[in-house]
């Protein structure tokens, strides 16, 4: 039997398991030999790490910029030692393919087809509104353009990932495909079946980072919508920010079944992120039929159409995001439509069937073209 390599770091928010099934799925005739970098982070000489860490971040980490544990995975001496890890691990072994998700390694193998799937790009950074070029290290920079130039093929979440490989890292147009990807809370016929919950006039809020996730602007939002809407309350899942407000719920960290039940009982769901690689969280909102308000950055737009399926805010804009919250909170029947096509928009392209699918017929014309040329 083929085999083939997957190499991963950590969960990647659980998408991981999901490509991996994927493929796994659409390559029967090949077993998959799965590598985690994270256990084998550990086994590093912690003195390297740090030192290379004060020399690259050094100013950044002493004014607070960035946190030091937060630095080890972008350091040139952490990335080089990565790939000495994988080649260690898939040396003596014959592969049909590898697989890497993300670009925070380099897991080609010479002579072999090589696929990665990503999220996001480091450069792709400097579209957020506010974001400090001072964060940039060209070493990285450098190291994930070479990362990307020796895949056969890139596939990506979104469509602004895939146009920042070709503006800012000079990818081939040919070689850069957006397969999208999918949710990890499946939703059932039955708990769409409540359209009742509209009239509750619920917000919904799903994140772990409250900062960046735009939190602090919902809450300032959020006082304006009681103004018009004094019977409207807000749920926050997912980090536990120190709030005192009128009508707010925060049950905080919660599993992904209880992410569920939140969802179900969500009038709208709001998330207005300052920075968002992806946000899978938006898709399963859609898949529960609630309408989103979101903000205009990163993939978001690919999957919040305008006055379709939610509407679009500047970040950091408390005002005009509490003026679309309202919008939505005065028409039950307009957060119906909006949910509706949400939820037709989700299952149309946000699948992991259907991004597995497109990953997997992609490969094939290259792993077997070239199986023939050999």
């Amino acid at each position: 039997m083929n085999k083939a390599a997957f190499i991963k770091y950590g969960s990647f928010s659980h998408i991981n398991e999901s490509v991996l099934s994927e493929l796994k799925r659409n390559f029967p005739e090949i077993a998959f030999d799965e590598f985690d970098l994270i256990p084998e982070k550990y086994s590093l000489d912690t003195a390297f790490i740090l030192l290379h860490a004060f020399v690259e971040y050094g100013n950044e980490i002493l004014s607070g910029k960035k946190k030091l544990i937060n630095t080890f995975n972008r350091t040139d001496y952490f990335f080089r030692r990565r790939r000495e890890m994988i080649l260690n691990h898939l040396a003596g072994e014959k592969y049909l393919f590898t697989f890497q998700t993300q670009a925070l390694f380099d897991a080609s193998l010479p002579g072999t087809p090589h696929f990665l799937y990503t999220d996001h790009t480091h450069l792709e950074n400097l579209q957020y509104p506010g974001y400090d070029k001072r964060g940039l290290v060209k070493k990285w920079i450098n190291l994930e353009r070479q990362t990307y130039m020796n895949a056969s093929l890139i596939f990506t979440m979104s469509s602004n990932i895939s146009e920042s490989l070709v503006r800012d890292y000079g990818c081939n147009p040919s070689k850069v495909i957006c397969v999208y990807g999918g949710s990890n809370v499946k939703a059932d016929e039955e708990d769409n079946a409540d359209n009742g919950r509209y009239a509750r006039r619920n917000i919904l809020f799903v994140g772990l980072d409250w900062e960046r996730k735009g939190g602090p602007v919902l809450a300032e939002a959020f006082k304006e919508v009681l103004k018009v809407h004094p019977d409207a309350t807000l749920t926050i899942v997912g980090c536990q920010p120190n709030l005192s407000m009128q009508n707010c719920t925060i049950p905080g960290k919660v599993g992904l079944d209880e992410v569920k039940s939140y969802l179900n009982k969500a009038s709208v769901f709001c998330l207005p992120s300052r920075l968002e690689p992806f946000g899978i969280a938006f898709l399963e909102a859609m898949a529960h039929k609630l309408p989103v308000v979101a903000t205009r950055i990163g993939a978001i737009p690919d999957f919040i159409h305008e006055g379709r399926n939610g509407y679009l805010v500047a970040p950091d804009s408390p005002g005009e995001l509490a003026g679309s919250l309202i919008r939505l909170l005065d028409s039950e029947e307009r957060c119906r439509d909006f949910g509706e096509y949400g939820y037709r928009l989700f299952h149309e392209r946000y699948t992991w069937e259907k991004t597995g699918k497109s990953i997997s017929d992609s490969m094939k014309s290259v792993i077997y073209r070239e199986e023939v040329i050999v």
